[in-house]
């Protein structure tokens, strides 16, 4: 699986602090603290038809990340709110649109790791692209990654930051193999998430995903678990080894940038009949009709 260009996005208007800027022209800072360190959150939308699907989630889950990181100065949601309605207003984007955020602490006076360095910020980019869900729903598949999710004691992934180097190394992996992206363990060996996605299988019925202990708080992952408990779908969370993978019935993936995907092999396995399942049949209808008809209204 590789995203491809899309034509539309050819001329994208960028927004860094406000200011709109051809995707060709758009830059920051060198001294900024996300090409010092890494140094930034980060949140990924998605645009149905003019509505942000769990937009207010997704802004809570920002600012929870940034006072974590203890940014000095964090935009509040109506101001995030705006900037995002002018992007896409300026791209004349409505639907099937995929939105990056990225906050990062700011600009440094000079070099350096240390916070106190930064004497203007925070930098907000507003990245909306033309973009469909990204992972072909007929399957994917993976293979386990040698690159381990770190736990709290490490990184938190409470905090939904800019050092993605653990999931680029477990792509590249991925990649090496021929197959569309990595799963990842913890460091007790049991399941975290993939590179890019929060993992789910179903056994018998039962719809299980990981602990939010080595990856994440998804708010997709969030949605699934709350269809499931309003649909009467039995679900956990649990500690989920590599075995009860291999047996699953079903794999399914979740995330903003890809929504539900089917899972059909694993580490050259197949999974279940190598098909979508019927309780991901089931869930990926589900959260359609729920996409179809819930979200915050940016576009007129």
């Amino acid at each position: 699986m590789l995203q491809q260009f899309d034509e539309r996005n050819r001329d994208l208007l960028i927004n860094i602090n406000g200011d709109l800027v051809h995707r060709d022209q758009a830059g920051i800072s060198p001294f900024d603290s996300v090409v010092q360190g890494g140094d930034a959150v980060w949140e990924g939308l998605r645009l149905y038809d003019g509505r942000i699907f769990r937009l207010t989630e997704h802004l809570d889950r920002l600012r929870s990340s940034a006072q974590a990181l203890a940014f000095a100065d964090i935009p509040s949601h109506e101001a995030i709110i705006e900037q995002v309605m002018c992007t896409l207003a300026a791209n004349g984007m409505r639907d099937e649109v995929h939105i990056r955020l990225t906050l990062t602490r700011g600009v440094k006076i000079t070099s350096g790791m240390d916070p106190r360095l930064n004497r203007a910020g925070p930098t907000l980019i507003v990245l909306a692209e033309h973009k469909a869900p990204v992972y072909d729903k007929g399957g994917i598949s993976l293979i386990t990654s040698t690159v381990r999710r770190p736990p709290p004691d490490v990184l938190d992934p409470k905090i939904h930051h800019n050092n993605l180097l653990f999931s680029i190394l477990a792509k590249i992996q991925a990649n090496t193999a021929g197959v569309d992206d990595a799963l990842m363990l913890d460091m007790r060996g049991f399941v975290a998430e993939t590179n890019a996605t929060h993992v789910f299988l179903v056994k018998g019925g039962m719809v299980a995903t990981s602990w939010p202990l080595a990856c994440p708080e998804g708010i997709t992952r969030a949605v699934v678990l709350e269809l499931c408990l309003t649909h009467g779908i039995p679900c956990r969370e649990a500690d989920i080894s590599l075995t009860e993978v291999y047996r699953a019935d079903e794999v399914f993936c979740t995330g903003t940038m890809g929504e539900l995907t089917p899972v059909t092999r694993i580490d050259g396995r197949m999974i279940g009949q190598g098909t979508i399942g019927p309780v991901t049949r089931r869930l990926t209808a589900l959260f359609r009709e729920l996409t179809a008809r819930e979200g915050v209204r940016v576009v007129d």
